[in-house]
């Protein structure tokens, strides 16, 4: 909205400002971060009158018995935030900035239904059921399929609308003509339920959000950028530089966020961020054709989510025996005498390691 004061520029020189994205980037950061500190205690009250508590668990590590009480669904405060952000400083004509907006809400509603159902519904042997798996899956698949369909009508670049681009070896493309519906599905399904996976300690997964987002909006911005696009030998997107905005957007509502997140936590993020903000990450890399990437700049999620399929899979074939003494494997680590804040802190350092490499692809080619 505060796009079109760049009009005035006639008026006055220093509108022109509002027509650069760094400027809005950063300033939709500030606003953000800014907003989640002034609403956080409000809806963190809410939640709680409205019953959104965590529950007691007759499983989990010891530690977070006491956890019980806090808060759950803070995502409803990062999108929120988020919403409300990318509305007064990202374009509001830009194709690719409605299209976020439409995954946030939608895979938010989802995340939040599942949210509402795990602690308001009925508990089995002290487990909340939360919504059915299965139907939690077709709705995932059925989201990531529109949202794929939309992308091959209309994508970012045609001339490279079915391609995937090769990190670190120089303007190198593969066609994956319809295995690339698959790809996108995969990780629009796989990705946001990692991301949900690791938000199982104080601070894990919006830390690990913060520094993917980061490196994310590298990518996106450079994309967008004709010169720089040129110049580094990345495919060209025109206008998917606004999604520099909506990822400053994630990154300042996250370290708002993180205020009331971080060990202890007054609330928890629950489905409600953690598939909308991981279904974000998916798309935008789509937009970037960063999709081979991704894995790397989320590579904490990736692992976390590996470490419980390795688990289960483990388990059922050897009849009972375990690989981690508890999987996320987040929890495995606590299990064996870590303190969670040290826990936390590592994971971040090991996220922000691979951003970095993940980066360095823009020139190690």
């Amino acid at each position: 909205m505060l796009y079109h004061l760049a009009q005035l520029r006639d008026v006055y020189f220093g509108f022109n400002v509002f027509a650069y994205i760094t400027f809005r980037a950063g300033a939709a950061a500030v606003t953000a971060f800014a907003l989640s500190l002034l609403l956080g205690p409000m809806v963190i009250r809410r939640l709680i009158k409205a019953g959104l508590v965590n529950k007691p668990k007759v499983w989990g590590p010891e530690s977070h018995q006491g956890k019980t009480g806090v808060a759950v669904g803070g995502g409803f405060l990062i999108i929120g935030v988020m919403l409300a952000t990318i509305f007064l400083w990202a374009r509001p004509d830009n194709r690719f900035v409605l299209i976020a907006l439409a995954l946030l809400v939608i895979f938010g509603a989802l995340g939040f239904w599942d949210d509402w159902v795990k602690i308001r519904g009925p508990r089995v042997e002290g487990k909340a059921e939360g919504i059915s798996s299965r139907i939690k899956f077709i709705l995932q698949v059925g989201f990531a399929a529109f949202f794929a369909f939309y992308l091959a009508l209309y994508p970012p670049n045609h001339e490279f609308a079915l391609h995937v681009n090769v990190p670190f070896i120089k303007e190198t493309y593969l066609n994956l003509h319809v295995f690339y519906f698959v790809l996108v599905m995969l990780l629009f399904v796989g990705f946001a339920n990692s991301v949900n996976l690791t938000d199982g300690m104080d601070g894990l997964a919006i830390g690990n959000l913060i520094i993917a987002a980061t490196a994310m909006l590298v990518f996106v911005y450079v994309a967008g950028h004709v010169r720089f696009s040129q110049y580094l030998r990345i495919i060209s997107v025109a206008e998917a530089g606004e999604l520099t905005i909506v990822l400053s957007a994630l990154v300042g509502a996250g370290l708002g966020f993180l205020w009331f997140n971080c060990y202890p936590a007054q609330v928890f993020m629950g489905d409600t961020g953690s598939l909308p903000l991981g279904a974000l990450l998916v798309y935008v890399s789509i937009v970037a054709k960063q999709e081979l990437l991704l894995p790397l700049i989320g590579g904490v999620f990736i692992a976390e989510a590996a470490s419980v399929i390795m688990q289960i899979t483990y388990f059922k074939l050897s009849r009972g025996k375990r690989i981690f003494r508890m999987s996320p494997f987040h929890h495995h680590f606590e299990l064996t005498g870590v303190a969670e804040p040290k826990v936390v802190v590592r994971f971040w350092v090991a996220g922000i390691i691979l951003a970095l490499l993940a980066l360095s692809s823009l020139k190690v080619r």
